[in-house]
């Protein structure tokens, strides 16, 4: 399997369209948007964590 070309991100975007319908696609990519946006600041916040455990750990 190689890489995709335009012909093929073009016949995905064309199945896609279909299945979904032209209303539809804006409310799946502010969908995606919003949940790549929860994840990434799930994931950082997940790197703060450890920093606030040491913290917490040598004021004791």
């Amino acid at each position: 399997m190689g890489r995709l070309g335009v012909t093929e991100i073009l016949v995905i975007l064309a199945v896609v369209l279909l299945l979904f319908g032209g209303k539809k696609i804006p409310e799946l990519m502010k969908g995606l948007g919003s949940g790549i946006k929860e994840f990434k600041n799930a994931a950082k916040d997940d790197n703060k964590e450890p920093a606030d455990k040491k913290e917490e750990e040598e004021k004791k």
